[in-house]
């Protein structure tokens, strides 16, 4: 059964009348199945889904990534890549439903593959937790990151969370010093990293995971801070301002690309990911070999300064820094007269020394 979006209406209305005309079988029995007619309809549903994909709003956007029918990461892994081995455990506490993660083949190359999995059904839902991940989670994907940097391995992340599990017994079990400490383990690693966000890339859930070299986006997949809803709930105390809030944030694929928050969108099938899978995956296989052979005969060094680069470059376009060449700093460039005056006014003795040099001047002045 398919599941269909509030603003879908009129295609599900089509897309029912196109099965009632597959089907041979009517009131008055067998007859025949008039294709002219499912064609003509085929090509109004076309027609519909690219009016309505090629305007939407970011609240929509937003919809379109939570699609129930998306596909979600284990369906990447399982057609990408060959040989998956799944591993297990942090080494701390225990197992994370929630990421899916190990070494697999692609193209006959080593490469270590997470992926954020969200479930496709309500039992592997609430199995996986919705695609939250705990503590144990973050520092499985810390050990393994750390495995594949110590054999030269790339690391292909897929993620799709609303963002870290909030309980109380991740809470207690440290959740805030595993992501903070999993995003100091993807900016130190000197392989190449690449993460894809093909659904909801929320808050720190996300970015603990996508603090990578190349961040790749779908069309209609959405990266945040928050989520619409609670960003609303915030600014305005009201939850149902959720495309104010959505239109704000700049979540969007096409806002990203052009604030230089991602690298690459990768296009969608005209309707989402969902209505024409092997496309996508088509699609999601050449980003990655384009992106594994960008960096092929690059070193351990150069891998390192891309990245930490990358992410000091976000914002200084716009920002009060214009000096783009110095970016091993946060800090901006001063000229040398103002650092010396600084310098002279900071130390006591230059303190004691320019008091008395303005009482002698104010004598000459006034005296002489």
């Amino acid at each position: 059964m398919k599941n269909y979006l509030n603003f879908e209406t009129d295609i599900k209305n089509l897309e029912t009348e196109i099965e009632k005309l597959k089907d041979p079988f009517n009131q008055d029995g067998l007859s025949e199945v008039d294709t002219n007619k499912i064609s003509e309809t085929q090509n109004e549903i076309d027609k519909k889904l690219k009016e309505i994909y090629s305007s939407l709003d970011p609240w929509q956007k937003t919809l379109v990534a939570r699609h129930e029918d998306r596909p979600k990461a284990k369906f990447f892994i399982e057609n990408l890549f060959e040989d998956f081995i799944p591993l297990s455990g942090d080494r701390f506490y225990g197992e994370d439903k929630s990421v899916l993660a190990g070494f697999a083949k692609f193209n006959e190359k080593s490469v270590l593959v997470i992926g954020q999995e969200k479930g496709d059904s309500l039992e592997s839902r609430m199995e996986r937790n919705f695609g939250m991940m705990r503590p144990e989670g973050y520092r499985k994907t810390i050990r393994l990151m750390k495995l594949a940097n110590k054999f030269n391995i790339p690391i292909i992340s897929f993620i799709d969370t609303p963002g870290a599990y909030p309980g109380v017994g991740a809470e207690e079990r440290g959740q805030a010093e595993a992501i903070a400490k999993s995003i100091e383990c993807c900016m130190s690693l000197s392989v190449p990293t690449f993460s894809i966000i093909i659904g909801e890339g929320g808050s720190g859930g996300a970015i603990a995971l996508a603090s990578s070299n190349k961040v790749i986006m779908l069309e209609n997949a959405i990266y945040s801070v928050i989520s619409p809803e609670g960003c609303a709930t915030i600014l305005w105390r009201d939850p149902k301002k959720t495309l104010d809030a959505a239109k704000a944030m700049k979540l969007s694929s096409r806002d990203l690309l052009e604030l230089k928050v991602i690298d690459e969108i990768i296009p969608e099938p005209i309707g989402g990911a969902h209505r024409d899978r092997d496309l996508i995956l088509n699609n999601v296989r050449k980003s990655i070999e384009n992106n594994l052979n960008e960096f092929l005969n690059t070193s351990r060094d150069e891998i390192l300064d891309h990245r930490k680069n990358k992410f000091l470059k976000i914002g200084r376009s716009k920002g009060f820094i214009n000096h783009m060449d110095d970016l091993s700093t946060l800090s901006m460039k001063e000229n040398r007269f103002n650092l010396l005056i600084e310098s002279f006014f900071k130390s006591k003795k230059s303190l004691i020394a320019s008091s008395i040099l303005i009482v002698l001047l104010t004598y000459l002045i006034f005296f002489l």
